[in-house]
């Protein structure tokens, strides 16, 4: 592990934000990351509502008790882009209730999602997800880990990174 004075190479963005005297411990590296506007397509639409609608009950980033984090990168296989937006919709929404599945775990879990398909072609991932947690919610973390790789959007994921972290005291 690395201890770096701020976040790592790999979640350094303007949209990411963490005062420089905090110290993560990480095994990462990598290149910046963009957050795509949530504007496009009824999906990023329907999105960008339910995360407008939790904000309130999800707490911030760089809380100073949540000195877990986790990066985690997905890329969906050609199978899940070639379904229409209202198909995906339709998988995401009312097959595997992803948003209702997460929403179930604020706000001990806080999260920041950013679409990256857009980016460059061939990218090496769809979305990146970044969250933090105090260490008392580590197993509520991975419970819910663990209800979203067991759900039906899940067979549509070629490609899983995840990556953890720890916050030391500067």
């Amino acid at each position: 592990n690395t201890i770096s004075k701020s976040w790592p190479s790999a979640v350094r963005s303007s949209h990411l934000r963490v005062p420089s005297t905090e110290c993560w411990a990480s095994t990462t590296s990598g290149r910046p990351i963009t957050k795509r506007s949530a504007s496009q397509g009824r999906i990023d639409l329907a999105m960008s509502v339910i995360v407008s609608n939790s904000v309130a009950k999800q707490q911030g980033l760089g809380r100073p008790e949540a000195s877990y984090a986790a990066l985690i990168t997905i890329r969906k296989t050609s199978a899940w882009w070639a379904l229409t937006q209202d198909e995906r919709r339709a998988v995401f929404e009312e097959q595997s209730q992803h948003m209702r599945i997460g929403m179930k775990y604020l706000p001990a879990i806080a999260r920041r999602l950013h679409h990256c398909r857009d980016l460059a072609e061939p990218e090496a991932f769809d979305f990146l997800t970044w969250f933090e947690y105090a260490p008392t919610d580590e197993s509520a973390f991975e419970d819910l880990l663990a209800a979203l790789r067991a759900s039906q959007e899940w067979t549509y994921v070629d490609h899983e990174v995840d990556i953890r972290l720890v916050r030391h005291e500067a």
